[in-house]
């Protein structure tokens, strides 16, 4: 895979609460101003938790709209992607109802593969011309989602590793990338925490796309805390770089 081109995805916010890293960001002004900085570090697209005006994560028409429009016109043709986690609106219905509500689309969105409603969901947002990531996080999701129907039509499968008693990260993403490899779609890696930047090496050697930002850590591969999104994104550049990847916008 040497020089193959990497796709490095920026995570900009996820669920962390306000305040709980100095540059997280959270209103559409600041993640617009996060977004075009990973975007200078070598980000290829970003991700992104739109938030109401409260600072709570949110699915509401105006408050995705707000976020998508800002990071936009810092970052003309920089593809944005949000979230639809059932931990934002738990029923399934509701939130079906406000995605089917949206009027500013995004270019992207994952959708937890384990969540109520998920295929339903993930169905919408493709009728809507939306691209679907489908949030994997253990080897029998990996396996939930391959036998869908409309799993060869979705954007990318997201490998999303977590250690666990019965097996390490870096094993458990090789397992679910071999359910998940003849496909035909993209597939991406990522972990969390102190496992993030094991899991990324292991990603790019196998060839695949990978995710970064203080959603998944707060923590350089040095051990350092990281100053913001860029760091982590000019970090993970450089790691795919060392590895013979190129990153590509």
């Amino acid at each position: 895979m040497s020089g193959a081109p990497v796709l490095v995805k920026a995570c900009l916010n996820g669920a962390r609460p306000a305040g709980s890293h100095p540059a997280l960001p959270v209103t559409p002004e600041q993640l617009a101003a996060a977004a075009r900085a990973a975007q200078a570090a070598g980000a290829g697209a970003v991700h992104i938790h739109p938030r109401d005006p409260s600072g709570r994560e949110s699915l509401a028409a105006a408050d995705v709209g707000a976020a998508l429009r800002a990071v936009r016109a810092a970052c003309p043709g920089l593809p944005v992607g949000v979230t639809t986690g059932a931990w934002i609106v738990s029923d399934a219905g509701l939130r079906r109802d406000l995605v089917s509500a949206w009027t500013e689309m995004p270019d992207f969105a994952s959708v937890n593969w384990r969540e109520e409603g998920a295929e339903d969901l993930a169905g919408l947002l493709l009728e809507r011309g939306v691209g679907v990531e489908a949030g994997l996080f253990t080897l029998e999701d990996a396996f939930a989602f391959r036998s869908s129907p409309i799993a060869p039509a979705c954007l990318r499968a997201l490998v999303e590793v977590r250690r666990v008693e019965e097996q390490e990260p870096i094993a458990l993403a090789a397992a679910m990338d071999a359910a998940l490899v003849d496909l035909g779609i993209d597939v991406l890696h990522h972990g969390f925490g102190q496992d993030t930047w094991g899991v990324l090496e292991a990603a790019l050697r196998l060839g695949r796309d990978i995710r970064i930002g203080l959603e998944d850590t707060f923590t350089l591969p040095d051990g350092a805390t990281a100053p913001d999104n860029a760091a982590l994104v000019r970090a993970a550049c450089d790691l795919a770089r060392s590895l013979g990847r190129l990153p590509s916008s």
